[in-house]
C-alpha cells in the first residue's frame, strides 16, 4: 500500500520527476517526461505495478522500516534519508541530475554507523504497471526492454533476480558508498553512457546552489519562499518552459472518490500565476522562457485559446481511465489525459494578460507578438465575455456566468487598455474603456446579492465561491469596499473548515453539486492563501499572519503541499506536489512582509 500522500518527497530533473517515500521506496516516476507512461505506477495501485524500495533490510512478513530523519541537503533537490537501525546508521541520498544526455534517478547508499545490511528491490513495469519488460544482461549491466522503452540498472553490487524482481543485498560500514542508477533509452539505441553518481551529486548541488542565489527575497519566511520556488522551478519542463500543475495523476482530492484527475499539463491560469511569483521573486530567465512557450502554443489561434496545454505546446489531451489501476487508497477511476482541455474558461484571458501584463511592468524584454497576442485576446472577448463558462474551477455541470470569470476579462481588458496608454500598442482605447466599464457594471448587477452584502459564485445563485477573494487583488474593487468586505466576511461564514481553511465552493455528498460530481473534498489550500491575502489587505493583518502560518504548519517535513487538506481525516489530499499551492504561499509570504505582518 502506498504512503500518505504527504509521506512522499520530490526529486526530479526539469523534465520529468520522482516521488520516494519515507520507507526508501520510490512509487512514482514517469520517463522520459513528466506526462510520459510511469514505469513506477505503485503509488496508484500495488507493488505488481512497480516500485523500488531501496533501505534497510527487514523481515518478509514485516513493513518495510521508515526513515527516522529526512531533508533536502540546503536548497536543493537533493533527498536525504537516514535510518536508526538496531545495528547501526544509513544515510540514503536521492537525487535527479539535471539532465545532460540521458535521464538518470541516483541513490548512494552511505554507512554512518555500525554496519547495516541492506536491501535494493527493483520491480519494473511499464505503461503504468501493465507491461512486464524482458530484463536481461548487457555487457554486465541490467537493461528492462518494452516497445519503445530501455532502462538500465547500474551498481557495483551483485544483483539476482527473483519473483519478476531485481535484488541487491549487501552491507554498509561508516565511510561505504555504494551507489545505484537507473537510466531511460529509446531501446532502438545503443546503451546510455555509465553513469558517474558522486560527479552528478556534486553538479546538481553546484546547480541548485546558483540557481537559488538569484532569489530576491530576504523575508521571514524565506525559508518556505525558496523551499516553494524550488518546487515551481522542478516543476518546469526545461526544454521548453512549460510548467505542469504537478507532476503526478489522479491522487484524489476525496479519498475513495471519483476526483481524481491528471495534473501532467501546462494550464495557463496555473503557468501564469506560477510566472508571476517567479518575476517578483528574480527569477526573469523563467519568465521569459514561459512566455515563448505561451507564444508557441497559441501559435496564430488566440480564438481557440486552449485552458490547458502539453508541456511542449501540445493540444490533444484525450482523457482515458487506466482501468488495470485501483487507484490510491482505491480512489477509482485512474485518469489519464484530461478532458477539461476544450472547455471555455474565459477566466484564462485575465491570466495570460495579467502575466504578460506583469512581464511588461517589470522590464522584461519587448515581444511584439506577444503584445499583438494580447490585442487579438480582447477582441475575442469582446464578442464572448457574456456567455456561460465553465469558469476555473472546470465544472463538468452546466456553464453558469461565474462572477470570477467575468471579473478576469474585466482584468484582460484594464491591462490591455494600460498597455495602450503607456505607448506599447495601439488600440480602440474608448472601446475599450467602454468595455471595462460595460463588464464592470455587469458584475456588480448581476452577480451581487445586494440583501448578504456578498457577491456570489454566479449570476442568479445564492452560493459563494472562494475565488472571489481575488476581486480586491485584481483591482476590480478597492479592499476598502463595503462589497468586499462583506464577501469576505460571507466566505469566512459559508466556505469555512472547523479549523479555519476555505472550500472552493458548496460540495453536495452523495448528490451532484455545481461542478457535475458526487462527493466532497477538502479546504482547497490556494483559497485558504487568498483569504490570508485579503485579510491583509482590508487591514486585519494579525489574523491575516495566524492563518498563514497556520498553512505552513500543513506542509510536510520537507515544505511540500498537495492540492488540498482534508479537515476530517487531517492530511492532505489531491495531486502532490501542487503548483497552484506553492505560488500563493510566495505571495501571500510577499505581502505579509510588506506590511511588516509577521511574527519573530
Amino acid at each position: 500500500m502506498a504512503g500518505r500522500i504527504e509521506d512522499y518527497a520530490l526529486i526530479g530533473d526539469m523534465q520529468t520527476a520522482a516521488l520516494v517515500c519515507r520507507d526508501g521506496t520510490v512509487d512514482w516516476l514517469c520517463l522520459p517526461r513528466f506526462d510520459s507512461h510511469a514505469i513506477f505506477a505503485g503509488l496508484l495501485g500495488t507493488e505488481e505495478h512497480g516500485f523500488w524500495r531501496l533501505g534497510p533490510a527487514h523481515a518478509a512478513d514485516a513493513e518495510p522500516p521508515t526513515a527516522a530523519r529526512r531533508t533536502y541537503r540546503g536548497d536543493s533537490l537533493i533527498l536525504e534519508s537516514e535510518w536508526d537501525t538496531p545495528r547501526g546508521t544509513v544515510r540514503i541520498t536521492d537525487f535527479m541530475p539535471p539532465r545532460d544526455g540521458a535521464p538518470q534517478l541516483i541513490r548512494i547508499v552511505e554507512g554512518v554507523s555500525g554496519r547495516v545490511p541492506m536491501r535494493s528491490a527493483l520491480r519494473m513495469r511499464f505503461s503504468y504497471g501493465r507491461v512486464v519488460p524482458w530484463v536481461h544482461k548487457h555487457d554486465g549491466r541490467t537493461v528492462a526492454v518494452a516497445g519503445p522503452d530501455s532502462v538500465w540498472f547500474d551498481t557495483d553490487c551483485e544483483t539476482y533476480g527473483k519473483s519478476l524482481t531485481t535484488y541487491s543485498d549487501f552491507t554498509v560500514a561508516p565511510g561505504d558508498r555504494i551507489a545505484f542508477t537507473i537510466s531511460w533509452q529509446p531501446s532502438h539505441k545503443e546503451p546510455p553512457a555509465l553513469p558517474e553518481p558522486e560527479q552528478s551529486l556534486e553538479l546538481t548541488e553546484e546547480f541548485w546552489r546558483d540557481w537559488v542565489e538569484h532569489c530576491t527575497y530576504h523575508g521571514p519566511y524565506r525559508e518556505a519562499v525558496v523551499r516553494s520556488l524550488i518546487t515551481l522551478k522542478a516543476l518546469t519542463y526545461a526544454p521548453t518552459g512549460g510548467i505542469v500543475a504537478a507532476p503526478t495523476t489522479s491522487l484524489p482530492e476525496d479519498i475513495g472518490g471519483v476526483r481524481n484527475w491528471d495534473y501532467r499539463y501546462t494550464w495557463l491560469r496555473d503557468a501564469a500565476i506560477t510566472l508571476s511569483s517567479l518575476l517578483r521573486t528574480g527569477y526573469r530567465e523563467e519568465a521569459r522562457a514561459w512566455r515563448e512557450w505561451l507564444l508557441r502554443a497559441v501559435a496564430g489561434d488566440p480564438e481557440n485559446l486552449q485552458i490547458m496545454y502539453g508541456i511542449a505546446g501540445e493540444r490533444e489531451l484525450g482523457e482515458a481511465e487506466l482501468d488495470w489501476l485501483p487507484g490510491y487508497e482505491n480512489s477509482a477511476p485512474v485518469r489519464v489525459g484530461n478532458g477539461a482541455a476544450h472547455q471555455l474558461q474565459l477566466d484564462v484571458y485575465g491570466e495570460v494578460t495579467e502575466a504578460l501584463h506583469l512581464a511588461h511592468m517589470t522590464g522584461l524584454a519587448r515581444n511584439d507578438y506577444a503584445s499583438l497576442l494580447q490585442l487579438k485576446l480582447i477582441r475575442y472577448l469582446e464578442d464572448h465575455w457574456d456567455e456561460p463558462d465553465e469558469g476555473i474551477w472546470e465544472v463538468r455541470g452546466p456553464r453558469r456566468h461565474f462572477v470570477h470569470s467575468k471579473v478576469m476579462a474585466w482584468v484582460a481588458v484594464d491591462r490591455t487598455i494600460k498597455l495602450i496608454e503607456s505607448g506599447d500598442a495601439d488600440g480602440p482605447l474608448e472601446r475599450w474603456r467602454e468595455l471595462r466599464d460595460d463588464i464592470h457594471r455587469d458584475v456588480c448587477e448581476k452577480g451581487y446579492d445586494k440583501e448578504r452584502n456578498t457577491f456570489t459564485q454566479s449570476y442568479g445563485s445564492k452560493e459563494l465561491d472562494a475565488s472571489l477573494l481575488l476581486i480586491p487583488q485584481m483591482g476590480f474593487l478597492p479592499p476598502d469596499d463595503k462589497r468586499v468586505i462583506g464577501t469576505i466576511e460571507a466566505i469566512q461564514r459559508e466556505l469555512s473548515t472547523s479549523d479555519g481553511f476555505i472550500l472552493r465552493y458548496p460540495t453536495e455528498g452523495d448528490s451532484e453539486g455545481v461542478d457535475g460530481l458526487p462527493g466532497d473534498e477538502g479546504a482547497f489550500l490556494a483559497c485558504s492563501f487568498w483569504m490570508a491575502d485579503d485579510l491583509a489587505m482590508i487591514g486585519r493583518v494579525d489574523e491575516a499572519r495566524k492563518l498563514f502560518e497556520k498553512l505552513l504548519a500543513l506542509r510536510n517535513d520537507l515544505g511540500l503541499l498537495a492540492e488540498e487538506w482534508d479537515p476530517r481525516l487531517k492530511r492532505q489530499v489531491g495531486n502532490f506536489p501542487q503548483a497552484f499551492s506553492h505560488v500563493p504561499l510566495i505571495d501571500t509570504a510577499l505581502r505579509l512582509t510588506a506590511s511588516g505582518a509577521y511574527g519573530g
